[in-house]
């Protein structure tokens, strides 16, 4: 089936339930879960490949969950941020072939982990309010500049979401409305790459329906999830987030 074994197929789909789902609770991870688990069984290329379209439609439902109007409020409110990712990603991925990819994931993974286990210990931070400005195209910045070069801009976003303790449902909506910019430039982008091409798209597409009904239990139990624990799950997902990066850089 699309070049893959039967117990490859279930495998790969059960794993795109599971990412489906954590993106439905807490709004991130879902590539980080599809890849690192597919390149345990598949070639590096397929697994980019596979996690392509269920990326691309689940941001989609998440973006545009609460309505157009939602998002584009949402748009206008984080505007500076988005305006700097999208101004700073193609800037740094021309030295891409200059800075070393495990110098780059040690130093967007450590800050990561050193602020969700700060958090975590009972210690939050907050900006102040007269500072968000600059924190927001701050972060953005660097979102754009790591996202260029190692693909990577949206734990910056979540740092920033946490610290100015967004409101739940902007907080998904938000991570969804970045993270389809992104996602439709990785679908272009591998389109002319052809990572992505008559053979590996229909099995990409075919797990979009696993992704879609992990992500419709992850809406509902993001429904059920009060303030307190959303933020203390989306803290646990941010620390292994940030030592997956880790782990990246040393074994890259």
């Amino acid at each position: 089936m699309f070049g893959l074994e039967i117990w490859q197929v279930a495998l790969a789909a059960g794993f795109t339930l599971f990412a489906g789902f954590v993106k439905g609770a807490v709004g991130f991870a879902m590539p980080m879960i599809m890849l690192s688990s597919f390149g345990s069984f598949l070639p590096a290329e397929l697994a980019l490949a596979l996690l392509i379209v269920p990326t691309l439609i689940t941001n989609l439902a998440q973006a545009f969950r609460q309505g157009v109007g939602a998002a584009w409020a949402s748009v206008m409110k984080y505007r500076l941020f988005i305006a700097m990712i999208v101004i700073f990603i193609p800037i740094s991925a021309g030295f891409v072939r200059d800075i070393p990819q495990p110098l780059m994931f040690a130093m967007l993974g450590l800050p990561i982990v050193a602020f969700a286990a700060f958090q975590l210990s009972g210690r939050p931070m907050m900006l102040p309010i007269h500072h968000r400005r600059r924190a927001e195209i701050g972060l953005g910045i660097v979102g754009g500049l790591y996202g260029g070069i190692s693909g990577i801009w949206g734990p910056p976003l979540i740092l920033y979401l946490l610290s100015i303790h967004a409101e739940k449902q902007e907080t998904v909506r938000v991570q969804g409305v970045v993270f389809l910019l992104g996602a439709v430039v990785l679908t272009v982008a591998h389109i002319g790459s052809g990572v992505l091409n008559a053979q590996t798209a229909p099995a990409s597409a075919l797990l979009v329906i696993p992704a879609m009904v992990g992500m419709w239990l992850g809406f509902r139990a993001q429904d059920r999830l009060d303030a307190a624990r959303f933020r203390r799950w989306t803290l646990i997902l941010l620390l292994l987030t940030g030592l997956n990066l880790i782990r990246r850089a040393l074994v890259v």
